[in-house]
């Protein structure tokens, strides 16, 4: 999920770009939009990398436990 936002970023620069290019209100429309989905990929992404951890630890024997 990391390399999808890292490509929305990319997206939503290219974007930033054609808009103060053009001087388009669309393209930075867009720009907003593409950069909004990103922020909501990485919280998502964070906020299950946290769970996993926390779940992880839960367990005996911590996360090295060997089944």
């Amino acid at each position: 999920m990391l390399v999808v936002t890292l490509g929305l970023a990319a997206v939503g620069f290219g974007l930033l770009v054609a808009a103060l290019t053009t001087g388009s209100v669309i393209w930075a429309w867009a720009c907003i939009i593409v950069c909004v989905l990103g922020a909501v990929l990485l919280l998502a992404s964070a906020l299950a990398m946290r769970q996993d951890t926390e779940d992880a630890q839960s367990r005996p024997g911590g996360k090295h436990a060997k089944h």
